[in-house]
């Protein structure tokens, strides 16, 4: 297992729309295992393949908040969302937007479908924060992005400081 490095906006591979995997073999075994130690490090709740550079169907979830609390670490490959109930709207942070916070409106329930790492399939209702979790993530996995939920002017002002940030990163190297 390898901590890999997260992509920050505005990398252009954030957009691109990730492939279906075909193979469910030692080398998804080993992204998925990444992704999870990766998410874990940042420390995150969530993390898309897209979001490390790899284009792959493929998101890890645990929204295990508390210390106390055992992980519940959940692996979506080729993730299909069935059905979208309510709204809701909450803070929501990105790994790939470090230190953004904005409001998003998100469906309050979802129905997913999706395969595990071993390629079996499951279909699971979530609500709360997994709902939201699993609508962040699914969107990373079409090239879509948090500030694309946002009003232009956030857009703009999230933009601005996510270059000026990506500058002074690449001014300091």
């Amino acid at each position: 297992m390898a901590v890999r490095t997260i992509l920050h906006y505005p990398d252009e591979r954030l957009r691109k729309v990730a492939e279906p995997v075909t193979d469910f073999d030692a080398e998804l075994a080993r992204l998925v295992d990444d992704m999870a130690e990766t998410m874990y490090a940042a420390p995150g709740v969530g993390l898309a393949a897209p979001q490390i550079g790899v284009s792959r169907r493929v998101f890890v979830i645990d929204v295990a908040t508390g210390d106390d609390e055992p992980s519940d670490l959940r692996v979506f490959v080729n993730p299909e969302i069935l059905e979208r109930v309510g709204e809701v709207q909450n803070e929501e942070g990105c790994l790939s937007f470090p230190g953004v916070h904005e409001d998003v409106k998100r469906a309050e329930r979802v129905r997913v479908r999706a395969c595990d790492q071993h390629g079996q399939s499951f279909e699971l209702e979530a609500e709360a924060l997994l709902a939201i979790a699993i609508q962040h993530e699914n969107d990373h996995l079409d090239g879509k992005l948090m500030v694309d939920h946002l009003s232009l002017l956030r857009r703009r002002l999230v933009h601005r400081a996510m270059v000026k940030r990506a500058a002074a990163v690449d001014a300091a190297e």
